[in-house]
């Protein structure tokens, strides 16, 4: 007996960074087959586990963590092959000299505080420790840590913010280090979900459909996300032409050497397989 079809429900991350994808599926203009949940990476992440998500972005290290709740969407992802702006430490002091410092590291992206551990540990080869907590809290109460880990639109907020001199892109650090593409996103779906029952809409074809609505529409993108006022036309245009939204050979090599370094380090049991959603229904 067939299962009955159910509608999507999907996660949107609540960064600029997406906006090209997710635009066309909050206007309607790849349909309304689907139910929209907002939150950070983090917050996703947990929702996508809980079970109350279909489909989501989220953070590299979450399918990591768990690669046998989830599938991967084919060709969909978030990243960059350089810098990325959006993901940040910032320093009053300059980054070779961190040595010893804590490091202030947002608790909204599990995946940037991965990497910018392993950039440390193994590639500036400095001891430094770690704390989480809000960067902008910490610096509204006036209380300026030395350096910061940001990311997202907060990135993009800090990243010409005077009292911080210093920066590290994380992106183009990866680049530089492994001269691969890194990828701090992907979309996933929950295999609970796949089994449970047939999606009245391919989540695959969704977000390949919106993919390509966004890099054909990106200067409609761009003219939205300056309302935002982070940036002006010109920054946002450079910052969106940094992205990568490919999930194609060079960046699942690069997600998968960050798996590799990340099982390395002892920070998952073992680098996971790329396993891709198919839709059999």
């Amino acid at each position: 007996m067939q299962k009955a079809a159910k509608k999507l429900r999907v996660g949107r991350i609540r960064y600029l960074n997406v906006l090209p994808i997710y635009h066309p599926l909050e206007t309607g203009l790849l349909g309304e087959n689907f139910d929209l949940a907002y939150g950070t990476p983090a917050e996703l992440n947990e929702q996508m586990e809980a079970g109350e998500l279909d489909v989501s972005s989220c953070s590299s290290f979450e399918y990591a963590r768990h690669p046998e709740k989830y599938f991967l969407l084919p060709d969909i992802a978030i990243g960059s092959a350089g810098p990325v702006m959006s993901v940040l430490l910032i320093s009053k002091k300059p980054i070779s000299e961190l040595a010893g410092e804590e490091i202030l590291t947002t608790a909204q992206s599990h995946t940037s505080a991965a990497l910018l551990r392993m950039l440390f540990r193994d590639c500036l080869k400095m001891d430094v420790s770690y704390k989480t907590g809000s960067v902008s809290d910490y610096i509204d109460r006036d209380e300026l840590p030395t350096a910061a880990l940001c990311i997202g639109d907060e990135a993009l907020r800090l990243r010409s913010d005077d009292r911080y001199p210093y920066r590290l892109d994380l992106g183009e650090a990866w680049r530089e280090w492994t001269g691969l593409p890194f990828i701090f996103g992907v979309w996933i779906v929950s295999r609970k979900s796949v089994e449970a029952g047939c999606f009245t809409q391919d989540p695959a074809e969704l977000f390949r459909n919106a993919k390509d609505w966004g890099y054909e529409h990106i200067q409609e993108v761009i003219e939205l996300a300056e309302k935002a006022g982070y940036m002006d036309n010109e920054g946002l245009t450079q910052y969106f032409q940094s992205l990568v939204y490919h999930l194609g050979d060079e960046e699942q090599k690069g997600l998968r050497l960050f798996f590799k370094r990340l099982a390395e380090a002892g920070e998952i049991p073992q680098a996971p397989e790329l396993e891709f959603y198919t839709h059999d229904c």
